[in-house]
């Protein structure tokens, strides 16, 4: 049987077709409150787009345990072998529009909701273990250089790499991003990592430091230059239809999930040895020195019923984390613990909490009270808490880390020229077989025909610094662009 059409206080709606108008031709009247309250939620049916991420696809899905590490955290979601946790996750191009396509050059989000008995945890990553800058105070910058030319409304390689050239930390990320893995095929064949340098708290509250790896059990397949293209234009939602549709049709993908673990010391004796500033989210943990550890295995079997509700309106910010878990001194770890909580309270609304597909499935209790869209807004409880005369019993950041030491002056640093931004992008560029090199050639030639002289040539001299032929390489595939169009 059909539902009866209300408003959307439940009024029952007598005519959804015409309007209440004085006479046959009108005009109308304005005490159509149908009408007018059907006009104004259509107005607002777009909530602001992610300034980066806005255009993702989302599923829910469970994690389930199966390698113990409560050596390593006391967190209860992995406590015990074979225990399952449900999650939601939402893949995403970063640079594009909403309305853009899923298959353009771009690193792709990676982020995930674990619903545990301890509160929700925020995994927010990436298909990259690293990324373009290490100081948030250049995020705003980095990403107006991907978006479009404030004059043209275009987009800009002579922007993107005009900042990339001047931010050689840039390099590593920029090298994976050419490469033959900037253009994945789909969702379901990519890896995913959490990026940043986390910690993991034990039940004796002993701290070791962690790095994220989720490994596709579908295998690594990426798109060729062309085949992105074509689909760009074909099916520009090809990303999006290739993950619901494998759901749906009950071919469940799967991710292993591992970390990577090192205590300060080993962390101080491993950058004494390199050079290399270990919470720098530029640059990665070699495998060789920090093994990966099995932990469990993430399974997609779900997909949203409502687009906007569950996938537009999901909410994540690494700031949570269950006990057992904790932070580092990745300084745009720390940046971007304001900036998506912050980003969300603008976006979706001050309690975007309470939707269903933010919200903890464990019980929660706090005095925040009021404002939009409040939809558990603490009954007859009291709004405050009140203070003890004894007094609070203070323990760390209550996840039951005991805390790191901090020690320098206060004041800003700048790193450029002391650190080694090319040994890691060069490492990764030697890796690579001599057709994906080729490749990488090739889709750096594009854009870069197209910027300046004088950013062509800032940008060279990174790419001879991590490797001569790198540098060889991309001039010579420039060449021969420019003869091919003379």
């Amino acid at each position: 049987m059909k539902p009866t059409l209300t408003t959307a206080s439940g009024i029952h709606v007598v005519d959804n077709q015409n309007s209440l108008s004085a006479g046959p031709r009108g005009p109308l009247l304005l005490q159509d409150f149908h009408l007018i309250e059907k006009l104004q939620h259509f107005n607002r049916e777009r909530i602001p787009e992610r300034v980066v991420h806005a255009k993702g696809s989302g599923a829910y899905g469970t994690f389930t345990v199966t390698h113990d590490i409560s050596r390593y955290t006391k967190a209860k979601l992995f406590n015990q072998i074979g225990k399952q946790t449900e999650m939601f996750v939402r893949f995403s191009t970063v640079g594009g529009e909403r309305g853009s396509a899923d298959t353009e050059r771009d690193p792709r989000g990676f982020a995930m909701k674990f619903y545990t008995e301890e509160g929700n945890w925020d995994l927010v990553g990436n298909n990259t273990p690293m990324f373009f800058i290490k100081d948030p105070i250049k995020f705003p910058d980095f990403v107006h250089t991907q978006k479009r030319d404030p004059q043209t409304n275009l987009k800009s390689p002579n922007m993107m790499f005009d900042f990339w050239s001047k931010a050689p930390e840039s390099l590593h990320q920029v090298t994976m991003l050419f490469s033959d893995r900037g253009t994945p095929d789909g969702y379901r064949h990519m890896d995913g990592f959490g990026s940043h340098t986390y910690s993991l708290i034990n039940a004796d509250g002993e701290r070791v430091f962690v790095k994220w790896h989720l490994r596709t059990q579908q295998g690594i397949k990426n798109l060729s230059a062309a085949d992105a293209a074509r689909l760009a234009g074909t099916d520009p939602d090809y990303a999006q239809r290739d993950l619901f549709t494998a759901i749906a049709n009950k071919e469940f993908p799967r991710w292993e999930v591992r970390i990577q673990v090192a205590t300060e010391q080993q962390l101080q004796e491993w950058e004494a040895r390199t050079g290399w500033n270990p919470y720098d989210l530029t640059k990665i943990w070699p495998h060789s020195d920090f093994p990966l550890i099995p932990v469990g295995i993430m399974e997609l079997n779900r997909n949203p019923a409502n687009y906007h509700a569950e996938v537009e309106q999901a909410a994540f910010s690494p700031a949570n984390l269950v006990p057992g878990m904790g932070y580092s001194p990745d300084k745009m770890l720390q940046g971007r613990l304001f900036g998506y909580h912050d980003a969300q309270l603008y976006r979706v609304g001050t309690n975007h909490q309470h939707l269903p597909v933010n919200a903890p499935r464990c019980p929660f209790h706090n005095q925040q009270r009021d404002g939009s869209m409040a939809i558990h807004n603490g009954g007859a409880e009291v709004n405050y808490e009140a203070v003890t005369a004894q007094g609070s019993n203070p323990s760390g950041f209550g996840h039951g880390d005991k805390g790191w030491a901090l020690s320098g002056v206060a004041g800003r640093y700048d790193s450029r020229g002391t650190e080694d931004d090319y040994t890691q992008a060069g490492n990764l560029f030697r890796l690579l077989p001599a057709q994906e090199k080729q490749n990488l050639f090739d889709n750096l030639a594009g854009p870069l025909s197209q910027v300046s002289e004088e950013i062509l040539q800032r940008q060279l001299t990174h790419f001879d610094q991590a490797d001569p032929a790198y540098g060889q390489g991309v001039r010579a595939a420039i060449e021969k662009r420019r003869t091919s169009k003379a």
